[in-house]
């Protein structure tokens, strides 16, 4: 492996400021590992090799020219299948879409091309971002590198199994119940999802709209700081966008001082159910932090228990509604179209063939909860029950700053263990689904190997709304306290993969 792949971004950035590496070699040490290794891992759908050097070449003419760049500029990143990028494939990992090529950049990825960051081409995710293992991907399972046997998380295993596999040093996810951080957990990476409205949603496929946050993932708390100050802010592109100053998040990850910081531990997000190895390494990061001057206390939020009947009912709602546009009349797959079918039975068609099983299940669930008759004892209940956690989660802030939990109940589960247990599988965003129903900043820290497997184990973190620096300062302490046991960041000790070129 080449030494370049091995680096963090703020340290490639920092050689290439120094003319010590060129965008293209980087780049090219990138293109060259994932070729290497990618044939086993499948983090990405498409490779956009030419696209990418040629993207490099030009942060290398313009570094020659003196222009002024920014903190990234020249840097790889894998980007989530869910996000548009103007002429390259973008399928959300649905046959719905396969070939389709967007007339158009989304707002995160037109903010990577002003910061220089260079695209490496799509990763691979459940369908539409429906699952929590990439296993409903219509292009097939990507395989966690800690474990090739495992899933590597969902819906954006492929964002995390990139970094995690040393494909690219960054990547972009989004988070609709946990997709960034999930995947962070599994694959010992760190993974953040924003404050609702921090970043945009202009040209993100959407699932859920009152849920969906692209967020950043890499291996670093700093790197993730980077490339989250790159992408967020303010955009008249989305209604939802928030108009404010980005909070200090890459300050708040080069300090990394908790000494005073009130954590409160959710009462609630623990115990039965969890894997012992995970709530060790939960309650050893605690106790480091309180060793690094945190004041640490308990905080019971009665109402996250109804969190994960209330996000399956509001997300298949919104999903329902969203879909419908793939319709077979305007863009992707079209069947049947012999001119003998009427619309309806080509649009028929064309939905039974390009949408997967889960994506079925979900349309048909919200499709029943947003009914005549039905609406106001699923739908609106289940609103109800997103307001009593808002409240809950107002009420802790009034006495703590953060909130921590594990991320996961449990490690990385094996490719096919709950594939056809759809509750089982659902019960992996315990912890995360809270943070996306309330709208506020939440993230995932590597904190270490649990006993029982050797697997990764994520440490939850949650702040208030526009309080994502909170997050970087607790991550970056976390990671600087463990780095001196560890001898470096948790991916040191990943597993070597067999190059499969």
């Amino acid at each position: 492996m080449s030494d370049l792949t091995r680096k963090t971004a703020a340290e490639l950035a920092e050689l290439m400021a120094a003319k010590q590496a060129s965008s293209v070699e980087v780049t090219q040490a990138h293109l060259d590992r994932i070729g290497a290794v990618d044939g086993a891992v499948r983090a990405f759908l498409h490779v956009d090799t030419e696209g990418a050097l040629a993207q490099a070449a030009a942060v290398d003419a313009k570094r020659a020219a003196g222009e002024e760049l920014g903190p990234l500029a020249g840097v790889p990143l894998a980007l989530k299948d869910v996000l548009t990028q103007e002429g390259v494939p973008t399928t959300a990992g649905s046959k719905v879409l396969e070939g389709w090529k967007p007339p158009y950049d989304s707002t995160v990825v037109k903010r990577l091309k002003a910061a220089g960051i260079v695209i490496l081409g799509k990763t691979n995710m459940d369908e539409f971002a429906m699952g929590s293992s990439t296993e409903n991907s219509a292009y097939g399972t990507t395989h966690n590198p800690w474990d090739l046997a495992r899933i590597p998380g969902g819906s954006g295993g492929g964002s995390s199994a990139a970094i995690s596999a040393y494909e690219a040093p960054l990547a972009i996810g989004t988070d609709t119940g946990g997709s960034i951080r999930q995947p962070g957990a599994f694959t010992g990476t760190v993974g953040v999802k924003p404050t609702y409205g921090g970043t945009s949603r202009y040209g993100l496929i959407a699932l859920a709209s009152s849920l969906d946050t692209p967020g950043p993932c890499a291996r670093t708390t700093l790197d993730a700081a980077l490339l989250h100050e790159a992408i967020a802010g303010w955009d008249p592109m989305d209604s939802t966008s928030i108009n404010q100053d980005v909070p200090p998040v890459v300050a708040a990850a080069r300090n990394g001082d908790v000494a005073g910081l009130r954590i409160g531990v959710v009462k609630e997000l623990g115990g039965e159910g969890y894997q012992p190895g995970v709530e060790a390494r939960f309650h050893e990061a605690v106790e480091l932090l309180t060793k690094l001057g945190a004041e640490v206390v308990e905080v019971s939020c009665p109402h996250f228990e109804y969190a994960l009947p209330a996000y399956y009912l509001i997300l298949p709602s919104e999903a329902s509604s969203n879909l419908a546009k793939f319709d077979a009349m305007r863009y992707g797959l079209r069947v049947g179209d012999d001119g003998t079918n009427s619309a309806e039975t080509v649009m028929s068609l064309s939905r039974e063939a390009g949408f997967g099983a889960e994506v079925k299940r979900r349309i048909m669930l919200g499709t029943h909860a947003l009914s005549s008759g039905y609406y106001d004892a699923y739908y609106g209940q289940a609103q109800k029950v997103r307001t009593l956690i808002a409240r809950d989660f107002a009420k802790a802030y009034e006495q703590v700053d953060v909130l921590v939990s594990p991320a996961t109940p449990t490690t990385a589960f094996a490719i096919g263990d709950r594939i056809n247990d759809p509750i089982a599988m659902y019960k992996n965003d315990l912890c995360t689904i809270p943070s996306n129903l309330a709208g506020n900043a939440a993230a995932s820290f590597p904190c270490g190997l649990a006993d029982e497997d050797g697997l990764p184990v994520g440490f939850h973190v949650m702040a208030p709304v526009m309080r994502d620096d909170l997050l970087y300062t607790v991550g970056a302490a976390l990671e600087s306290a463990l780095a001196e046991q560890w001898g470096g960041v948790l991916m040191t000790k990943a597993p070597e993969l067999e190059v499969t070129r």
